[in-house]
């Protein structure tokens, strides 16, 4: 599963979920029940500010009062009701403001939270810093406590809504560090708290069984039962094209550790009908295949003319697996040879790209050729971007696995053909 698809199925479930955070503005006038306004003139513009009948005119109004008023006694439940009054409007800019501005003055307000780390990770966008601010907050929000002046029932809504969010950033700041145990924990916790079942097929929680799945496939060494149970169970309940994506990557997998189909539509109907995998749900390993340097042997053995009757991919396979009898005597037909290579962008810079040419590196999001550029780049192709270049076999390693070419070249989209205009013999 390519990390661009991910991205885009985050994009999809974030927007399904439409800020879940109406809770935010719920029961919140009862905070100053305990707290008293003693300077009568700051009283009455608590009240009048409270008592605003529209969203933006309770905004402005609380902007007010906090200005003329920087250190009331009631500072943090006037910024509380502003982040529900700008969350009304549907000012998400002012709504974050307000909440950081909340969080100066409480900074273990789970409201506050909430809207804030979920903002913070949609800016992040693969900047490692703020994915991991953002996280730590999410963490903070975890731990948060209930607050004296909250219901046991308002805090329990909150921690719901919070649960799915703050489990998102968390699992995806350890992803992105490739701590795939860590995650692997975090969305495990995220998924056995969700109370209503029909939460599991939607949103956040559904992205996050995806990314549960792919987190086992991807850990070292791989959980591919668990794996294959939770990519299966997200590809019921996606929508397409990232249903087929995450389809076809559950079946990837079944079929390297069962050897064959055989019996994954049974698994996708369990899947469909539960979160979790229950006990009927035990594939069969398939038997151990010869190893990598008996089939890299048996390919060399077996092919007369070892130029042409191999596949680009099964010569990488015996430069990786074979013995350094059988690898050079592929690498003798490769090197110095000028080729086109297609594949997936894993890393590029202007002077050097890294491509996931087979299907395991594919899967892996690992890259197995480096192409050297004849000439730099004048566009530098973005990871997860399908490329084709034309490069010459310069070296390659076994371990690990990576060919590399000099004098690479982007591969030149063919031109159009020529039209040519007949002129007709000038007649009587």
């Amino acid at each position: 599963m390519k990390k661009v698809v991910f991205a885009s199925l985050l994009a999809v479930a974030t927007s399904v979920l439409s800020l879940p955070v109406a809770a935010l503005a719920q029961d919140q006038g009862s905070q100053s029940s305990q707290i008293t306004i003693k300077d009568p003139a700051e009283y009455n513009a608590y009240t009048s500010a409270i008592g605003q009948s529209t969203p933006a005119a309770k905004a402005a109004a609380i902007e007010s009062f906090l200005q003329q008023y920087p250190n009331s006694v009631v500072k943090a439940e006037m910024l509380e009701q502003l982040v529900g009054a700008y969350q009304a409007t549907g000012d998400t800019a002012k709504t974050y403001d307000a909440a950081k501005r909340l969080l100066q003055v409480d900074p273990n307000n789970l409201r506050a939270l909430i809207f804030v780390v979920y903002v913070e990770k949609q800016q992040a966008n693969g900047d490692q810093a703020k994915l991991d601010e953002a996280a730590a907050l999410a963490q903070r929000g975890q731990n948060a406590t209930k607050p004296a002046n909250m219901t046991d029932a308002d805090f329990q809504k909150l921690k719901d809504v919070s649960g799915p969010i703050f489990g998102n950033v968390i699992g995806a700041d350890q992803v992105a560090k490739k701590d795939y145990k860590s995650a692997i924990a975090t969305y495990q916790a995220e998924l056995h708290a969700v109370k209503e079942p029909a939460q599991t097929t939607q949103g956040l929680t559904l992205a996050d069984t995806y990314a549960l799945g792919n987190a086992e496939v991807q850990q070292d060494p791989k959980d591919l039962v668990n794996g294959i149970w939770y990519l299966t169970r997200a590809a019921q309940y996606l929508q397409e094209p990232y249903k087929s994506n995450v389809e076809k990557a559950a079946e990837y997998w079944y079929k390297k550790y069962h050897g064959s189909m055989d019996g994954f539509d049974q698994i996708k109907q369990l899947a469909h009908d539960n979160l979790f995998p229950p006990d009927s749900y035990k594939p069969v390993p398939a038997p151990p295949p010869p190893s990598p340097q008996e089939l890299a042997h048996n390919a060399v053995a077996s092919t007369t003319d070892l130029d042409k009757g191999l596949s680009l991919s099964d010569k990488e396979f015996v430069l990786a697996n074979g013995s350094p009898d059988d690898a050079q005597k592929v690498w003798a037909v490769l090197q110095g040879k000028t080729t086109e290579v297609p594949g997936t962008v894993i890393q590029a810079t202007a002077d050097s790209v890294q491509l996931a040419v087979s299907e395991d590196a594919k899967q892996s999001q690992k890259a197995d050729f480096t192409i050297n550029m004849k000439t730099p780049l004048k566009e530098v192709p973005a990871p997860g971007t399908q490329v084709t270049y034309i490069g010459t076999f310069d070296s390659y390693t076994q371990q690990p696995p990576m060919i590399v070419m000099k004098d690479g070249e982007p591969k030149q989209a063919p031109k159009a053909p020529a039209h040519h205009t007949t002129r007709r013999p000038s007649g009587k």
